[in-house]
């Protein structure tokens, strides 16, 4: 029998800048946008953490979706109005010398399969502009979504991606990055009655879009990043879906995490179901689609009709729950990944998004403490699975000794 150390490898820990969209006040980064990235790299150091995710939009001057639509507002804390040039790298790099916190990836997340084309070309060219940033910035990736044509069929939208989405790929490609798509479903996104509007939400998608991928030459470039919250929105489990992948030969495909929660609310998926609020939503008004861009954020009762986002660490623990598939089981989330997926683990971005409504407090002072704990959390959750996980599948199955216990087995529930 060999001996193996015991050695656990953690995953890198991040933020998503998004968590506090008005950190800088957007009287001072609209004129000095590099300012609100040197804010969160502080802040960031304030909150223990060594990385962030920087989040670039379309600003809300240039949006086609208005700020009053949107569950959870964007931020534009990477601001591409003006070329991201020489100066405003070294700018930017010399803070995160000065803070040591680094970036796991850039993030723009925007349909890049709109029907409009104008808007799809601006959403384009807006990518490619956040992949030169990341380039300059030293980042391996970027992440998104890749969206959908609501006015075509899902068959007809594959046809497109492979029209519209593998030349943004191959961009990707020339800039040795790769493409991490957040696989939400994105039910909310419009005022139809459509419920999946980011047509990467499941793996049999993600697989089908990777052998078109493949076939043009960049399926290296094209990864998810993925957040089990969406996968409890649509009654699915991590370790299912990891298993799933195993089997099918694509267990490489995901290649980042984001760490967001859902609680699945029993009473609302009695009166609504998993489809949610299909009607009288207030969308709509006198039969056409309402011009107030207040009413369209009532699209979004096809989700929040039966669940809310949880911040990692705030909801109560419940084992009953995360057998039904309604919260996220973050230790065996984290077990999972490192069992079933091919991890770099060491260089795997796990990263906390905080989207759960009555913590999305503006406020830095009020707010610090809540994404502290949060990411405390997050942090122990994958230590103690790293630690399970060097325990049982390394140092003692180098020496023989058997593991008890049978553990949460994937398409079992």
């Amino acid at each position: 029998m060999s001996v193996k150390p015991f050695e656990p490898k953690f995953m890198k820990m991040s933020v998503l800048t998004a968590a506090l969209q008005e950190l800088t006040p957007r009287s001072v980064r609209d004129p000095d946008p590099d300012k609100a990235i040197e804010d969160w790299l502080q802040f960031a150091r304030e909150l223990d953490v060594d990385n962030i995710q920087l989040s670039a939009a379309l600003h809300p001057d240039e949006s086609d979706v208005p700020q009053e639509a949107m569950l959870d507002p964007v931020a534009n804390t990477l601001d591409l109005r003006k070329p991201f040039d020489k100066a405003r790298t070294s700018r930017v790099l010399a803070a995160m010398k000065e803070t040591r916190v680094g970036l796991s990836d850039v993030t723009y997340f925007d349909n890049m399969l709109t029907d409009d084309n104008a808007n799809r070309k601006k959403k384009f060219d807006f990518m490619v502009r956040a992949m030169d940033a990341a380039v300059m910035l030293g980042v391996k990736a970027v992440c998104g979504f890749v969206g959908r044509n609501v006015k075509l069929g899902m068959d007809q939208n594959y046809d497109m991606f492979e029209k519209e989405f593998v030349p943004l790929l191959k961009e990707a490609k020339a800039r040795g990055l790769q493409y991490r798509v957040e696989q939400c479903p994105m039910p909310g996104w419009n005022p139809t009655d459509a419920w999946v509007n980011n047509i990467a939400h499941v793996p049999g998608a993600w697989i089908a879009l990777h052998k078109i991928c493949e076939k043009h030459g960049v399926g290296d470039q094209f990864r998810i990043h993925y957040d089990p919250s969406h996968s409890i929105l649509m009654g699915m489990d991590t370790r299912s879906i990891f298993q799933y992948l195993k089997e099918e030969g694509y267990n490489f495909l995901i290649a980042g995490f984001h760490v967001k929660g859902q609680v699945i609310n029993s009473r609302g998926v009695s009166v609504w179901g998993y489809q949610g609020q299909v009607a009288q939503r207030g969308d709509w008004k006198n039969g056409q689609i309402s011009t107030n861009p207040a009413d369209l954020l009532n699209s979004w009762k096809k989700q929040v009709s039966y669940n809310e986002h949880e911040l990692p660490g705030t909801a109560k623990h419940d084992p009953l729950a995360y057998l039904q598939n309604r919260t996220v089981d973050w230790l065996d989330h984290q077990l999972a990944a490192r069992e079933l997926l091919q991890l770099d683990v060491a260089e795997t971005p796990l990263v906390v998004e905080h989207e759960y409504p009555p913590a999305r407090i503006q406020d830095k002072e009020k707010l610090r403490p809540i994404l502290k704990g949060s990411l405390a959390f997050t942090r122990k959750i994958d230590e103690a699975a790293a630690c399970m996980h060097a325990l049982q599948n390394e140092v003692m199955k180098a020496q023989g000794i058997p593991v008890q216990g049978i553990g949460r087995q994937a398409y079992r529930t």
